[in-house]
């Protein structure tokens, strides 16, 4: 049976918010069994409030995923959560100094150095998963997104597919497929850096917007190229930075989920709108736990290559 996950120890850093400009430190504490990821919203050492990582708290997506109750909210939360998922930590209290959570480097690669520096232990109670028993989609133009069942005989994990487009010579049309595994999100996901270009940059931060935003933690790209020095990580970073927004943006399910997503040309709002029709449609999943399809509940599907018991130390 696999078990729920949190961190061996405390661990923070600190980093520049990319819409507020400022410094903000973050810090990532161990937690129960069954107490989720929730994160606090700290100022000059009080907490003003505690938010789930969960949809229902979600209150803004236009330039990045923000959550908040108690007319507080919390942004840039989505490649922390990402990191999280990659890893399959369940159980972590994140104290944010700040408005937002910082953006390191545009990817969640110094995230999952964290977690992995802190380490991580199993826990005693059974990881419970939300498994796709029937297909959702949904739509906004010529985008699009669609969660549904894995096949019979497929791994008992998440799957992302990518499309991307645009009309620019560096990026085009690309796609990238994944299949979970903590190993090939730390190798092939986490590094993948956010991007923008160097048009939006200039007129969001005349609207004082994306005020920490720099070559250090994002690609960026004028008419013909792209302006950082170090270049592209991968060929392909593009999509890859975009399946892992939605790792990220799907984690707010509340859980692990099993299943193959499908996303063309999707951002943040079009992520959780999908998040939001999915739970809405309480016939189209089922939780189940990893003890459950082991038995046969889920019978048909094979155990998925991510080892959970592995602990990082």
């Amino acid at each position: 049976m696999f078990f729920q996950r949190t961190l061996k120890k405390e661990i923070s850093c600190v980093g520049i918010g990319l819409h507020s400009g400022v410094k903000v430190k973050l810090v990532l504490k161990p937690a129960a069994p069954g107490h989720g990821i929730k994160l606090q919203r700290v100022e000059n050492g009080k907490v003003l409030t505690t938010i789930p990582a969960l949809s229902d708290y979600v209150v803004d997506t236009s330039l990045a995923t923000s959550i908040g109750c108690d007319g507080h909210s919390i942004g840039t939360v989505e490649h922390l959560l990402s990191a999280f998922s990659g890893l399959g930590v369940d159980n972590v209290l994140v104290e944010v100094h700040g408005p937002e959570v910082p953006i390191m480097d545009g990817s969640a690669s110094p995230f999952v150095y964290l977690i992995k520096t802190a380490g991580v232990k199993r826990q005693v109670e059974a990881k419970s998963y939300l498994r796709m028993v029937g297909t959702v989609t949904v739509t906004d133009g010529d985008k699009w997104a669609r969660l549904g069942p894995q096949p019979p005989s497929s791994e008992a994990s998440l799957s992302i597919i990518s499309h991307i487009d645009f009309a620019h010579p560096v990026i085009g049309t690309q796609s990238y497929s994944f299949s979970f595994s903590d190993v090939s999100y730390d190798r092939q996901i986490s590094r993948a850096r956010t991007f923008g270009f160097l048009h939006e940059v200039e007129w969001m931060k005349s609207q004082n917007l994306a005020l920490g935003g720099s070559l250090d933690n994002a690609i960026v790209l004028d008419e013909f190229s792209v302006l950082n020095d170090d270049g592209l990580r991968f060929a392909d970073e593009f999509a890859r930075h975009k399946v892992l927004d939605c790792f990220g943006d799907v984690s707010l399910m509340g859980g692990p989920v099993i299943g193959v997503l499908e996303a063309n040309k999707t951002g943040h709002a079009l992520n959780h709108k999908l998040v939001q029709a999915v739970l809405a449609r309480a016939e189209s999943w089922e939780k189940v736990t990893t003890g459950e399809w082991l038995d046969g509940v889920s019978s048909g599907f094979t155990v998925p290559r991510l080892v959970m018991e592995e602990t990082y130390s």
